[in-house]
């Protein structure tokens, strides 16, 4: 289960941003996960809290945004949202596309307690 090591990478980069602003705390982590990112939504939401105890994040929560997987046609140009199974141009059929998005493992966004106000950077 690699996820518990990309929770604690994810940590200490939110723990960085906390210090960076000064934060006291963090309230929320914004995660976007695509379907070939080789990441298990599920995995990381249970491996979160682990992994932040004892930072600046350990009362936070985490939100896992899933991004859709997305490719452009090299024939027809067009970019459509298709299955991971099933990587083909939705317009016109052609099998030379390539992927636009849903690989990816994106740190959207953290929400920072600073003297009792929230913030978001």
């Amino acid at each position: 289960m690699h996820e518990i090591s990309l929770c604690q990478s994810l940590i200490d980069k939110v723990q960085q941003i906390a210090v960076t602003h000064g934060a006291l705390s963090v309230g929320l982590v914004t995660l976007r996960i695509g379907p070939l990112s080789g990441v298990d939504p599920l995995l990381m939401q249970h491996a979160y809290p682990f992994a932040a105890a004892g930072s600046l994040a350990a009362e936070s929560k985490l939100l896992i945004e899933l991004s859709p997987l997305r490719v452009r046609c090299e024939g027809c140009c067009s970019e459509t949202e298709v299955e991971p199974s099933f990587l083909i141009c939705s317009v016109c059929g052609s099998h030379h596309t390539e992927l636009v998005s849903g690989d990816e493992m994106t740190l959207m966004s953290v929400e920072l307690v600073t003297r009792g106000e929230v913030g978001h950077v």
